[in-house]
């Protein structure tokens, strides 16, 4: 695809990886413990600019753009499996091409997830007990849903009706969507537009309603592995894990059933609720939420070892 033209408060430098039409779009900045942020539906790398901007500073910053999102290639469904499992499979090849190839260090990873972020990161980290060090967690999920939640009824449409996630694609509704009620406080037009670029042609929206109607919820679902039972208590290595939760209570999707679900799975975790921010909480509590990261980050170092640098 075309370079997207660059918003203003987004000043870093694009890095790729893989093959022409296949390749992933990311973030490296920064020289330090590494850190890797993974984003969701139906955001972008843009999403984490104020806490890479802070941090990169002592930390390496490592963010990529799901395939078909960002700045990343958008290949056809014929060609790819927009499945969250695939999603794994690429961010496996990524983290082998930074560690053989670009000088990060194989272990002492912070994980910091948001939305789908949090299913696909959190399996990345069961595969690979000893890697990940601190996890900082932002309305997302890697479990299945408690009793009795139940998706809101639009976004269940899309996932359960193909009529209905037509016309979303054609609508672009689910991106504009987001941009207008993930957040409490009104986006600025600026940070809309941002937010929204990768997505306004047609050509290039086929990812989102895909993660969409890839919500698993029951076992027959291809990406229920990544939320099962078996697959939660496997994530038990884990629970030592110094551990950050920020939670944006007015979240429709990711509710505060779902923090509190993750304190019962993770009791020794900091969180920190913020009544006042939706989905987008580092867009409406940046101000708070960013400082508390880093003070987070301060006061619990990962073990001595080897820490990434670029070449």
């Amino acid at each position: 695809m075309g370079r997207m033209p660059t918003p203003c408060d987004f000043p870093f430098a694009s890095h790729w990886h893989g093959e022409l039409g296949m390749r992933q779009h990311y973030l490296d900045e920064g020289r330090g413990a590494p850190v890797l942020l993974l984003h969701g539906n139906p955001s972008w790398s843009y999403l984490w600019r104020r806490l890479v901007a802070d941090l990169r500073a002592d930390h390496r910053c490592i963010a990529p753009d799901h395939i078909g999102m960002g700045w990343s290639d958008r290949p056809r469904s014929s060609a790819y499996p927009y499945t969250a499992l695939r999603r794994l499979a690429d961010l496996e090849d990524l983290m082998d091409h930074l560690v053989g190839d670009k000088d990060a260090p194989k272990d002492g990873w912070t994980l910091v997830a948001h939305d789908w972020g949090g299913a696909i990161g959190m399996a990345w980290a069961r595969r690979h007990p000893g890697r990940v060090a601190r996890l900082v967690l932002l309305n997302t999920a890697a479990f299945p849903w408690p009793p009795g939640y139940r998706l809101p009824p639009v976004v269940d449409l899309i996932r359960r009706s193909p009529l209905v996630a037509a016309a979303a694609h054609r609508a672009n509704a689910f991106v504009r969507a987001s941009v207008r009620l993930g957040t409490v406080q009104p986006m600025p037009r600026s940070v809309r537009t941002a937010f929204t670029a990768p997505y306004r042609a047609l050509r290039n929206r086929e990812a989102i309603v895909r993660f969409v109607q890839d919500i698993p919820l029951s076992r027959q679902d291809p990406s229920w592995p990544l939320v099962s039972s078996a697959a939660a208590e496997e994530t038990e290595h884990l629970r030592h894990l110094p551990t950050f939760i920020g939670w944006g209570d007015q979240d429709p999707v990711f509710t505060p059933a779902i923090a509190r679900e993750w304190q019962r799975r993770l009791p020794h975790a900091h969180i920190e609720h913020y009544p006042d921010a939706g989905h987008y909480v580092l867009e409406d509590a940046h101000e708070r939420l960013v400082p508390a990261i880093r003070t987070f980050l301060t006061a619990n170092p990962p073990a001595p070892g080897p820490t990434g640098r670029k070449p």
